[in-house]
């Protein structure tokens, strides 16, 4: 997969040319950062594919900083973030998923491990993002939906509100997740207004293929049929 680029953000040198020359040899375009400000700041110039982060590490740690990733506007929700660490005990673990990670793979890196987690989660996001779920699908670079063949145009925010939920079916997103996933912090969005861009997406797509999770948030339902 030589067209993907990584960026590696950690703070011990050895590690990153451990992996970095193991990425390369698998053909990956790969991109390095010692800490989490200047990893942030590589993220937005480069727009990696691909995030290999580190939990701790100095001026910003990797929790802060995959927050950070996850509310900037201008980066895409489909950029996959994998956290490496030497900690591995559950509540970092959940730490990372709730900040906005797709996978954790504990330190040592194991090479070999590390390639066949990258190749399932890139063949997965592939097949999403060509495969039609509930009769819709999602032409991210002419930002249209189509359902059952017809084309739908939805404003910006609705329509990335929906491929959030659409690209992760069955996963359930809390208001406040989306609101950091889709607005960030730069904007003041009340749950409230997230209730009523679901309704306006629903009013679009049908009913069935977002379902409410009471006092939580929304999933989409893959497999789900319009009344």
């Amino acid at each position: 997969m030589p067209s993907y680029k990584i960026l590696l953000i950690d703070d011990e040198p050895d590690i990153l040319e451990f992996m970095q020359y193991n990425l390369e040899k698998e053909g990956y375009l790969v991109y390095t950062a010692m800490n989490g400000v200047d990893g942030l700041k590589k993220t937005q110039e480069i727009h990696p594919d691909v995030v290999l982060i580190d939990s701790m590490m100095p001026k910003m740690d990797g929790i802060e900083t995959c927050y950070k990733i996850r509310e900037d506007k201008n980066i895409s929700n489909d950029l996959i973030i994998i956290f490496l660490s030497a900690r591995n005990e559950e509540f970092t673990q959940i730490a990372a998923y709730d900040a906005g990670a797709d996978d954790f793979i504990a330190k040592p890196i194991q090479p070999r491990l590390l390639n066949k987690k990258l190749h399932a989660i890139i063949k997965k996001q592939k097949k999403d993002q060509k495969e039609i779920k509930n009769g819709i699908s999602i032409d991210l670079e002419k930002y249209i939906i189509k359902k059952d063949g017809e084309t739908i145009f939805l404003p910006k925010k609705q329509f990335e509100l929906l491929n959030l939920l659409y690209s992760h079916p069955g996963i359930v997103y809390s208001r406040e997740k989306i609101i950091n996933r889709i607005w960030g912090n730069d904007y003041f969005i009340s749950h409230r207004n997230i209730d009523v861009q679901i309704r306006k997406i629903r009013e679009k797509i049908g009913n069935k293929h977002i379902d409410t999770i009471k006092g939580i948030g929304y999933k989409f339902v893959e497999g789900s049929t319009d009344e």
